[in-house]
């Protein structure tokens, strides 16, 4: 069932969504060469504890996982596309990293993701993660009142396959609320006119994630979480809580 929020819940949602994005730049200003994942979790934690916000990645367990999420960020290297586990590995020069975070605060949910280089950047990863922000700057704009949940997935899509990138199936955005997930499922490839249509009050976490080498081909590592490229290849992620308005797509996670 997709839950349509009043104003006064997007206002709220708003709120849980900038301890998302004060996270996110932290991490993203604190990660450098020998900062070790982590370092960085703990960044991302303290910014929750300081705001009295809760972590809705924390222990958290969907039907496919063996175990709960031990941390409050997914730091995801190189080829690991989304979910990667915090460790102690320290950032090498060049290394491509995404991170997603979440914040719950009165009740409300935030979701976000990031993808970034550490020092010397390759000019493939830089592509590869303007993509990204393009694909998603592309779904938002399709994210109005009158579309469909196609016309969203078919944006993110076109500028995907247009870049000549991958896309992991069966792996996409989703309603956001009172819970993490909720309906509907936001895919990032699919037909315009299509799906749920868009109305006034629903929140959508939107989120493309690109692979490198040009297939949609991925494994989940042994943790049981990670999911990473088949061939290798880097991988990024960019993501945006964002709410459908009468008034036009509303970014609630707007760093």
């Amino acid at each position: 069932m997709v839950e349509l929020k009043t104003d006064t819940s997007i206002d709220e949602m708003y709120e849980a969504g900038q301890v998302v994005g004060r996270a996110l730049t932290a991490v993203r200003e604190a990660a450098d060469v020998g900062v070790s994942l982590l370092e960085l979790d703990e960044i991302a934690h303290q910014i929750l504890r300081d705001a009295g916000a809760g972590s809705p990645f924390l222990d958290y367990r969907p039907s496919f996982a063996t175990t709960p999420f031990p941390a409050v960020i997914c730091a995801s290297v190189n080829n690991a596309i989304v979910h990667g586990i915090p460790t102690g590995y320290r950032l090498r020069d060049g290394d491509l990293v995404s991170i997603d975070f979440g914040a719950e605060l009165g009740g409300w949910v935030g979701d976000s993701a990031i993808s970034f280089t550490v020092g010397t950047p390759r000019a493939a990863d830089v592509r590869l993660i303007e993509t990204a922000e393009r694909a998603l700057a592309a779904g938002i704009a399709a994210a109005v009142v009158g579309n469909r949940i196609g016309d969203i997935a078919h944006a993110i899509g076109t500028v995907c396959r247009t870049a000549g990138y991958g896309i992991p199936q069966g792996f996409g955005g989703h309603g956001i609320g009172r819970r993490m997930h909720e309906d509907p499922s936001v895919p990032n490839e699919g037909r315009p006119g299509r799906g749920f249509p868009l109305r006034h009050g629903m929140a959508l976490a939107i989120e493309p994630m690109l692979i490198g080498g040009g297939t949609d081909d991925y494994h989940e590592a042994p943790d049981g979480w990670t999911l990473r490229t088949n061939d290798g290849s880097r991988a990024a992620h960019a993501e945006h809580t964002v709410a459908i308005t009468d008034a036009g797509p509303r970014i609630l996670t707007a760093r």
